[in-house]
């Protein structure tokens, strides 16, 4: 098994992803436990599992990604990433992660010549990003409002 796994749907399988949300939202919306019945067409035999519910929270919402033709991108939380695969997720430049890193500001570590970084450590700095950003939009939107700008 891969440690990353991104898949971009197509049309087709943007519709059919469109139709199983339908139907395990309303088994999201239900208590207890979920049974689903697995079936391949052509062969006579059907397995039925059952799934826990995180498991299928964790479906539905890639299935709504998939729905809306976005690429699903899987990632174990213990996984260590290269550089290439962290600045993909943070959806910045390879040589700015690199920055990133060289500064502190993302633990990793060295493998070789090469850097790794934890995923959990790559998402704690996304969150304190983000916290920084919303922090800096509610300060430049409560200046905007001092002065009159209608924000």
């Amino acid at each position: 098994m891969r440690t990353v796994a991104t898949r971009i749907p197509s049309a087709a399988v943007a519709e059919e992803a469109r139709e199983a949300l339908r139907a395990l939202v309303r088994v999201v919306q239900g208590e207890g436990e979920a049974r689903v019945s697995l079936h391949t067409p052509g062969d006579p035999n059907e397995v039925t599992i059952t799934l826990p519910r995180e498991a299928i929270e964790l479906f539905v919402e890639v299935l709504g990604q998939m729905a809306n033709g976005n690429a699903v991108t899987v990632v174990p939380v213990h996984a260590e990433l290269t550089t290439h695969q962290a600045a993909e997720i943070l959806n910045v430049s390879r040589p700015y992660l690199i920055g990133l890193l060289d500064a502190g500001k993302i633990p990793f570590r060295m493998v070789g010549t090469h850097r790794r970084v934890r995923f959990t450590d790559l998402m704690a700095y996304k969150q304190q990003d983000d916290a920084r950003r919303d922090e800096a939009l509610a300060e430049l939107t409560r200046q905007a409002q001092d002065i009159g700008l209608g924000y």
